[in-house]
């Protein structure tokens, strides 16, 4: 009798452990959220530099959803870097016909990881137009 008991209450107490594992787990974030985190929070910390429109690029990403890819390059420290950033949610902000070859633009990096670096973001913008 006792050990019916025992066993009852183990079990009960491994479906309440389970059920708040359930309810209190991170829910996980998407790209984007991952993405828009990124920018605000260069757009907080990040240095400004000089670089270059590369190029603007349209490409279909592995989800079938098309991206617009704004392509620049930069120098930091002797470093050149050349890199994308996806601006496909924030085209509200920019022209993108008038992103040619050659615009001059400031670009905002990370003074550790001066490869992490973005031209525009919701609350700034680097594009010289």
């Amino acid at each position: 009798m006792i050990s019916f008991r025992l066993y009852t209450l183990v079990v009960g107490a491994i479906g309440i452990v389970f059920a708040a594992y359930v309810l209190l787990r991170r829910k996980p974030r998407s790209a984007d959220e991952v993405e828009h985190e990124r920018r605000t929070w260069l757009n907080t910390v990040g240095r400004i530099t000089d670089g270059t429109v590369i190029d603007v690029q349209e490409i279909t990403m592995a989800t079938n959803r098309p991206a617009t890819m704004l392509i620049y390059q930069y120098d930091v420290a002797g470093v050149s870097y050349e890199a994308s950033q996806d601006v496909t949610y924030l085209r509200q902000w920019i022209n993108l016909h008038s992103c040619r070859l050659g615009l001059p633009t400031s670009v905002k990096y990370d003074a550790r990881n001066p490869g992490n670096s973005m031209v525009i973001a919701e609350g700034w913008m680097g594009l010289r137009q």
